[in-house]
């Protein structure tokens, strides 16, 4: 299931008495093997699937959703085989990118926002059976959403909760890759030259190499990406 829970403390003291921390929140969600999206994302897993906007309730699904690729209609004709697809209608198309929308009978990944009433910042996009979520509630709230994904079966992984106003930096990692970072860099493997490698790393850490490795390459990527964001 998750590897970092959701269930967050909800409370804090403040001068007008105790508060609610409104925390906002990425989740790395693993589909549902048993609805539309999976199986096509997966079929197509270099394509991104920007999901517009969405409605769900207890037994229909709406979403609107850009799809960018070379050949659109061969991709179309796989969503309207789904066995849970409704409905499929292709809005608009321009060059490689067509806006569609899908009407479902099995809504199993919306389902637990809205459960928990939850809204979720769109675009959100679905590559290769993974969607990425942004979401700002209370914490409350976004424990309930995590009791909600356990009873749907439906994996996650918290890459971070903070308050509202948290500098983006300390968003970047999870406390497992400040860990994992932190020992790379107390052993020397960014020194230069390298004065450790992965597996010296990994041995500190009890890990393989590959799980050090896997650690470190989303470190490096999510450091990166942020600062390319905050620099140019």
């Amino acid at each position: 299931m998750s590897t970092r829970s959701l269930h967050v403390s909800n409370q804090r003291e403040g001068t007008q008495g105790r508060l609610t921390d409104m925390p906002q929140a990425k989740l790395t969600i693993t589909l549902p093997e048993d609805i539309w999206i999976t199986d096509v994302s997966t079929t197509y897993s270099t394509t991104d699937f920007e999901i517009v906007t969405a409605l769900a309730g207890e037994t229909t699904g709406i979403a609107l959703l850009n799809i960018t690729t070379d050949d659109l209609f061969p991709i179309l004709s796989v969503i309207e085989d789904q066995a849970d697809v409704t409905a499929i209608d292709l809005l608009w198309k321009q060059d490689h990118t067509g806006l569609v929308q899908v009407s479902t009978s099995n809504p199993p990944l919306l389902l637990p926002l809205w459960k928990a009433g939850i809204p979720i910042k769109m675009p959100f996009t679905i590559q290769n059976g993974t969607a990425t979520w942004e979401l700002t509630t209370s914490s409350e709230r976004l424990s309930d959403l995590g009791d909600y994904f356990a009873e749907a079966d439906i994996g996650y992984e918290l890459e971070y909760a903070t308050e509202i106003g948290t500098p983006n930096a300390d968003r970047l990692l999870t406390d497992r890759q400040q860990e994992v970072f932190l020992s790379a860099l107390d052993a020397g493997y960014y020194a230069v030259p390298r004065e450790a490698t992965l597996t010296d790393v990994g041995h500190e850490l009890g890990v393989s190499k590959a799980t050090c490795s896997d650690i470190l390459h989303r470190v490096e990527h999510s450091v990166l990406t942020w600062f390319a964001e905050e620099q140019f």
